[in-house]
């Protein structure tokens, strides 16, 4: 391991935690000494990285200190591209605009030589034999749950019955041929999946709801048996 790429691990993994990490700890995952650990602190400390500590106490990063992400390992390079075409072939007009954004900005950082791993990647995304489709604005849902704003929208459930809902969306699964919004419906009182293909009307609300989204997150996991 070079050492550039040594003190970018290091600042990854003072950014993981929360509180002091004792330095033999941190030695040990880099797998060097914990006096070139103390070094590595020093020559952080000096490009302007806030991290606090000392010998025998620990180290932490206090928030603020972005580093640029100059390198990547192979791996990590595939699993850019081959998450970012996915969601540039799969995802709805916003959101696979932004996903080739994204990887043009991280092209535009990396060191030649990485950067023509991440250009050249063998990986692909094979066609889909029948793309998602929304009958609403499915930028407008994501927007809602990053608010934590109610939707009141009009559904058709599958045996082609249509009834007014006003939900608390918190999340959205996107699947090769369908976009899901797991939410809290206030007339069921309980979770429910709502496919984006048959939400024919929705009007985002100005009220929030009263539970953060992480918490109803949490909930719907404990209750789906769904780990992450």
């Amino acid at each position: 391991m070079s050492r550039a790429h040594r003190l970018l691990e290091l600042i990854q993994l003072l950014r993981n935690h929360r509180y002091a990490v004792p330095g033999a700890t941190l030695a040990d995952q880099l797998g060097i000494s914990v006096r070139t650990l103390y070094r590595d602190i020093a020559t952080l400390q000096a490009q302007g990285a806030d991290i606090e500590g000392e010998p025998g106490l620990g180290y932490v990063l206090r928030p603020g200190f972005m580093l640029p992400p100059l390198m990547f390992s192979a791996e990590e390079i595939e699993a850019i591209v081959l998450g970012s075409r996915w969601v540039a072939e799969r995802g709805d007009p916003r959101i696979a605009e932004a996903a080739r954004q994204a990887l043009s900005k991280i092209a535009a950082v990396l060191p030649s030589e990485v950067r023509e791993d991440l250009e050249t990647s063998a990986l692909l995304v094979g066609p889909s034999s029948e793309n998602a489709f929304d009958a609403v604005d499915v930028a407008a849902i994501r927007r809602a749950i990053r608010t934590e704003r109610k939707i009141t929208i009009g559904y058709r459930d599958s045996k082609g019955v249509v009834s007014a809902r006003t939900i608390w969306p918190f999340a959205m699964g996107y699947f090769d041929h369908v976009r899901i919004v797991m939410a809290w419906c206030e007339s069921r009182d309980d979770f429910r999946h709502f496919r984006a293909d048959r939400i024919h009307t929705m009007a985002v609300e100005e009220s929030r709801y009263p539970r953060r989204r992480q918490a109803l997150l949490k909930a719907w996991r404990a209750v789906q048996q769904v780990q992450r």
